[in-house]
């Protein structure tokens, strides 16, 4: 591999000049800066990210890590975070968590290992004790999707439990009365809260919820369908079915209607996330629209800006001042209507 010494030598300048110019320094004329170029593709020289952070004292990577890379929601994520990166001329790493707290520990350990200080993280695993002690130790940490009272400076989250209620909210002002829901079956903060804030709205208003008729699946279109299924075959009846998110909603809605339901006119599905296939369900899904993307955003402007507080011997607590929870907003589509039962 050519070296920067090497470019220096052939192009007939100093290591000096090259670094400047893979650093995109202004003060080199421009007839230089095209020859050095024109020998960096000829030796085929690839700058080491690593050591130009080391020299100018910037950060040229920003990490993300989802739990996932098939799932649509987790793409926008990570979308949003890649965004800010291409806006700071940054260069995006991307790793896996896999919903487990080793898979999560070794993903950060990897951003780590290559001098990444900028990251985003999805963590559902990690205790919080362990997201404090990383956050003391890596200087722009953000979590996403998850807040921790004792760094919440470092955190963008969603009201989950609230937007369980405004989905009950939703479907009571539709007059529906028997209800059933579909949650995720990992034990995670996320599928809780939404169901709680549901059936919290429920009770409010004098309605109850059958354990029965609340089931737990794969968060997808599969685990969606196969949860309906038991749905249906517990012989109990409901009008609404609020799910945990819009895959496992779609599902469901394709096993209503295989099984002779019509959606919404003899049972209405809301789900949550708001995610593109959403739109294009049939019928169009209703939902409860949770702004990932400009949260991805946020987060990752926030890692920077915690990384810039501590170089510059400042409390990164200067933050703090920021609002960084979300509140989802109701999507109206065609999934729901009017109940015709009551």
């Amino acid at each position: 591999m050519s070296t920067i010494k090497d470019i220096a030598r052939v192009a007939g300048v100093s290591v000096a000049t090259v670094s400047r110019v893979v650093n995109n320094d202004p003060k080199v004329k421009e007839k230089t800066k095209q020859k050095v170029t024109k020998v960096m593709l000829e030796l085929n020289y690839t700058p080491n990210a690593n050591a130009r952070a080391l020299v100018t004292q910037k950060n040229t990577t920003i990490g993300v890590i989802i739990p996932s890379l098939t799932d649509p929601f987790f793409a926008s994520l990570a979308n949003g975070v890649e965004q800010v990166a291409r806006q700071q001329s940054m260069q995006l790493l991307l790793s896996t968590g896999l919903v487990s707290a080793e898979s999560e520990r070794q993903a950060i350990n990897l951003l780590r290992e290559r001098r990444c200080d900028v990251m985003v993280v999805h963590s559902k695993k990690l205790t919080d004790d362990e997201l404090i002690a990383l956050s003391e130790q890596i200087p722009g940490l953000v979590l996403i999707d998850r807040h921790i009272e004792q760094i919440s400076h470092r955190c963008v989250w969603l009201d989950n439990l609230e937007g369980g209620k405004i989905a009950a909210r939703h479907l009571l002002a539709l007059n529906h009365q028997k209800f059933a829901s579909i949650s995720s079956k990992y034990q995670i903060e996320d599928p809780g809260l939404r169901l709680e804030g549901f059936t919290r709205e429920l009770t409010g208003a004098g309605f109850a919820i059958d354990k029965e008729l609340i089931e737990y699946g794969e968060p997808n279109l599969q685990g969606g369908e196969i949860a309906t299924q038991h749905l249906l075959s517990s012989g109990k009846t409901f009008s609404a079915l609020f799910v945990y998110n819009d895959a496992m909603a779609i599902g469901a809605i394709s096993t209503l209607e295989d099984n002779g339901y019509r959606v919404p006119r003899d049972i209405s599905v809301i789900g949550f996330d708001d995610v593109l296939l959403s739109r294009y369900s049939r019928p169009k899904l209703s939902t409860l629209n949770y702004p990932i993307e400009e949260m991805a955003q946020q987060a990752a402007n926030l890692a920077i800006e915690l990384t810039k507080e501590r170089k510059t011997a400042k409390d990164d607590h200067k933050v703090e001042s920021k609002t960084n929870k979300y509140v989802p907003r109701l999507v109206k589509r065609e999934s729901t209507s009017l109940c015709n039962e009551n």
